[in-house]
C-alpha cells in the first residue's frame, strides 16, 4: 500500500472500559515490572558532537602533549616522594644504630667493676659528668643545661691523646654520648664550639676540657 493514497481512511480510536479479565491480567504483570528510582528525569539521547567548524587557526606546536608533560610531572613528583620516604627512613635508621650505641655503651660502662665518674661545669653553665672505664675500654660523657648551640654551630667533643685533641663525637643538647675514642690512651675530655659539620682540630677556646677518671 502506497502511504500517499489519499483515500486512506484514517484509523479511528474511541476509549472504553477494559474488561474485569483485562484489569487482572495488567495487575499481575506490574509486579514483575523493575521501577525506576523515583525522582528520576527521564534520560534524553545524548546529542551528537557538532562538526567542528575550520576557523583558520593554528593550534599551537606541542598543544597535543599537554597530557603526556601532566604525566610525567606526576612522575617526577612521586620520585621526589619516594627519595624523601628513603632519605627519612635512612634518618630513622642511623638514630636508631646511635641509640643503640649508646645503649650498649652505657650499659657495658655500668657493668664494669672499674668504672669511675668525674664532674665539672662548662664555662656556659652546663653539667657535664663522664664516667669511664679502662677494662671495657668505653667512656661515656652527660650534659645537662647545655644552651642550644647558634646557628651554624655545634658542640664537637674531644679527647687529648699525647697533647694531641682528637674528634670524639657531638652533643647538642642535654643527654648522653659515648665518647669516641680509647680512654685508655686519652688524658682529658675537651668540649668547644665548632662550626657546623665539626672540625678536625679545635678551632675555639674549649669551654671544658677535664681530666678522664680512669
Amino acid at each position: 500500500m502506497n502511504p500517499h493514497d489519499t483515500d486512506v481512511q484514517p484509523l479511528a480510536i474511541t476509549a472504553g472500559s477494559p474488561s474485569a479479565a483485562v484489569k487482572q491480567r495488567t495487575l499481575s504483570a506490574i509486579d514483575g515490572v523493575r521501577q525506576l528510582p523515583p525522582g528520576l528525569p527521564a534520560l534524553a539521547p545524548a546529542p551528537a558532537p557538532a562538526p567542528a567548524k575550520r576557523t583558520g587557526r593554528v593550534l599551537p606546536r606541542g598543544a597535543g602533549r599537554f597530557v603526556p608533560v601532566a604525566c610525567l610531572a606526576a612522575a617526577v613528583s612521586l620520585a621526589g616522594l619516594a627519595v624523601w620516604q628513603h632519605e627519612q627512613s635512612e634518618q630513622s635508621a642511623r638514630r636508631a644504630r646511635q641509640a643503640y650505641e649508646q645503649l650498649e655503651a652505657v650499659s657495658g660502662l655500668l657493668a664494669a667493676p672499674d668504672a669511675r665518674t668525674a664532674h665539672a661545669r662548662a664555662a656556659n653553665g652546663a653539667l657535664v659528668t663522664v664516667a669511664a672505664s679502662g677494662l671495657r675500654n668505653v667512656a661515656v660523657l652527660t650534659v645537662d643545661g647545655l644552651p642550644a648551640p647558634a646557628p651554624g654551630t655545634t658542640y664537637q667533643l674531644w679527647m687529648d691523646v699525647d697533647g694531641s685533641m682528637r674528634p670524639a663525637g657531638f652533643i647538642n643538647g642535654d643527654g648522653t654520648v659515648p665518647l669516641r675514642g680509647s680512654p685508655v690512651t686519652a688524658t682529658a675530655v675537651g668540649l668547644t664550639v665548632e662550626p657546623a659539620g665539626g672540625s678536625a682540630r679545635p678551632t675555639t677556646d674549649p669551654l671544658l676540657l677535664m681530666a678522664l677518671p680512669v
